[in-house]
């Protein structure tokens, strides 16, 4: 069967990496390939370097990326560990990282990542690691689940859905997804539960992000991306909710910052200069929603990696 999956923001990507025939360039979340099929198609002499936590990932990528098997290098790891992936690159010209959930692991409902399916509670997207979302559910602190409802899930009901973890866990362990959505739903108000949005969704992302690690290893990822950026090489990240898109503005901002010394130095003493220059972030068109629901809160951001001559 043809692959035809449309990543989100495939166009504008493309564009933002400004691909060369001949360059090297890093897809960082392999996930369905399709971000990575696309630049492989635009290399001749150059070399696209795959990478993804998920292992069934790089399985399903050996055979949507065959037609282009000697450009590709595929690599089962975290974008936290690019430093240790690239240590034999002199330079690349391209990075590309996609931060959201692959349409495969929502969609399987083994994985635990759907509040729509039932399912054992797992939400690894490494299924190697021993940290699953039924560990944090049923042995994290009452402190440590409202402080990750909070900080991760931005879920204002916090202290109470926490509450009502710690209290159904005493009777029994929580051991799938739809227990803990009967948990977090009897936590809430009648008027939150009439809400749009699905009462579990925000507590679900908290879980999700606390299993993966997903926030922490932003900053010194996105600082490791542009030390290995050759200069004129191009970064491109697509955040979808707003509490890692904050982390990657303000890591992106503090890169493309120079000079930090105090307005009445006659003279820079700090050294600082700019590694990156920022590029107008872009967000999907509505016929890309459309098309694609899913694609509705993503945001491009993109930059230049400065040539020291630039500065």
């Amino acid at each position: 069967m043809e692959y035809t999956h449309k990543p989100v923001l495939l166009d504008e990507c493309i564009k933002a990496l400004n691909i060369r025939p001949d360059g090297t360039y890093v897809d960082g979340t392999l996930g369905r390939a399709g971000h990575s099929r696309e630049i492989a198609k635009r290399l001749t002499t150059g070399r696209l370097i795959c990478v993804d936590r998920d292992l069934a990932a790089i399985e399903a990528a050996r055979e949507r990326l065959a037609p282009w098997r000697n450009r590709v290098r595929l690599v089962h790891s975290n974008f936290s560990e690019l430093g240790s992936v690239l240590a034999e690159e002199e330079g690349v010209d391209g990075m590309l990282f996609d931060l959201g959930v692959s349409s495969p692991q929502l969609d399987d409902p083994e994985r635990g990542f759907s509040y729509m399916r039932d399912a054992p509670l797992d939400m690894r997207m490494d299924r190697t690691s021993p940290l699953t979302a039924r560990e944090v559910v049923n042995a994290w602190s009452l402190e440590e689940l409202r402080r990750i409802l909070f900080d991760y899930g931005e879920e204002r009901y916090a202290p109470a859905i926490a509450r009502a973890i710690v209290r159904r866990r005493e009777d029994r362990p929580i051991e799938t997804t739809l227990e803990l959505v009967d948990v977090i739903k009897s936590a809430m108000p009648p008027a939150a539960l009439r809400e749009k949005q699905h009462p579990a969704k925000r507590s679900f992302q908290a879980v999700r992000i606390a299993v993966n690690g997903e926030l922490d290893a932003l900053p010194p990822m996105l600082k490791a991306a542009a030390d290995k950026l050759r200069p004129g090489g191009r970064l491109a990240v697509i955040t979808f909710h707003s509490l890692e898109d904050r982390i990657v503005k303000r890591t992106l901002r503090q890169l493309a910052q120079g000079c930090t010394c105090p307005p009445g130095f006659p003279v820079c003493v700090c050294g600082k200069k700019p590694l990156v220059r920022l590029e107008k972030p872009f967000t999907p068109t509505a016929a890309e929603v459309s098309e694609n629901p899913r694609a509705r809160s993503a945001r491009l951001r993109a930059a230049e990696k400065l040539d020291s001559f630039d500065i």
